[in-house]
């Protein structure tokens, strides 16, 4: 069985994958295998076992880590760079038959060699799950949600956010002629424009969403982590074992940067913002 995390990016859908690779019959892409095109196969087939084995601790972001990866590096060298970055979502009338046997070895020969009975992915920006299930028609898609105007938030603080660059230069390819109209009347801002990338990527999940979907809100998994995952193993027809009990057990859950763009960006700056957003904050319910 092969499924999917998928989120626009900084939504929480890391803490998503990497909690449900602790149960043991989750496979998937480690870091090492991303970086080193001659990654030993030994590592390949017990990276679950070794991921297992760390506790989280030891695997925080900003240090030396061993942990489950987007795997874009690989992806680049074994499949094509046509899955990495591109300029608009991917859809069933993408794929090639040559694309689709470089997909299937890349992901069904990494499931073989690590014994995994279930291999999951994850996948950040566009949702590129029409492309996904052409290959992977049984595939399943659990999607992270975050409140866009903590996305927006975050992405205009990261390094590889390319924003500042204008709709020429950043990710995501022209903005529609509404959302292009909405950014030049607010004089370019560069905070509504991380917003109107949260908007136009939600567009594209709600235009994919399709066959075995499930849509969880990363504020409702702090909230309540244990019902949450007790969701998300459901949907993938995995049980709640004593080995991912206390692979659970070993994480934190905290929402100290839940809601940090209250005070990273200004009352006129939050404001636009959320005028902005309104829709399609009220449509998956977070409060305006």
């Amino acid at each position: 069985m092969l499924s999917f995390v998928v989120g626009t990016g900084r939504c929480g859908s890391t803490l998503v994958h990497e909690v449900l690779a602790r149960h043991p019959d989750v496979g998937f892409i480690s870091n090492l295998d991303d970086k080193y095109a001659r990654c030993p196969a030994a590592i390949r087939r017990r990276s679950g076992l070794i991921y297992r084995r760390t506790p989280p601790w030891l695997n925080a972001k900003g240090r030396p880590r061993f942990a489950p990866s987007e795997g874009y590096r690989a992806l680049a060298r074994e499949v094509g760079p046509l899955l990495v970055d591109p300029e608009r979502d991917l859809r069933g009338e993408d794929v090639t038959p040559w694309l689709a046997a470089r997909l299937r070895a890349f992901f069904d020969g990494r499931a073989a060699a690590e014994g995994s009975p279930h291999y999951l992915h994850k996948f950040t920006g566009w949702p590129r799950t029409g492309l996904l299930r052409e290959v992977f028609p049984a595939a399943k898609v659990v999607h992270v949600v975050r409140d866009g105007r903590a996305v927006a938030n975050s992405f205009l603080q990261m390094p590889w956010w390319r924003g500042h660059l204008g709709p020429s230069g950043w990710h995501f390819g022209p903005l529609p002629a509404e959302y292009a109209q909405e950014w030049e009347t607010s004089g370019r801002s560069q905070v509504l424009l991380a917003g109107l990338a949260w908007k136009l990527l939600m567009d594209a999940y709600d235009q994919a969403r399709a066959g075995d979907w499930l849509e969880i809100r990363y504020e409702d998994v702090l909230d309540n982590p244990r019902k949450r995952f007790e969701v998300m193993l459901d949907f993938l027809g995995l049980s709640w074992t004593p080995a991912f009990e206390r692979g659970f057990a070993r994480h934190a859950f905290t929402g100290s940067r839940a809601a940090a763009y209250q005070r990273d960006l200004t009352a006129a700056q939050l404001s636009r913002l959320t005028g902005s957003l309104r829709t399609h904050l009220e449509a998956r319910g977070y409060p305006l």
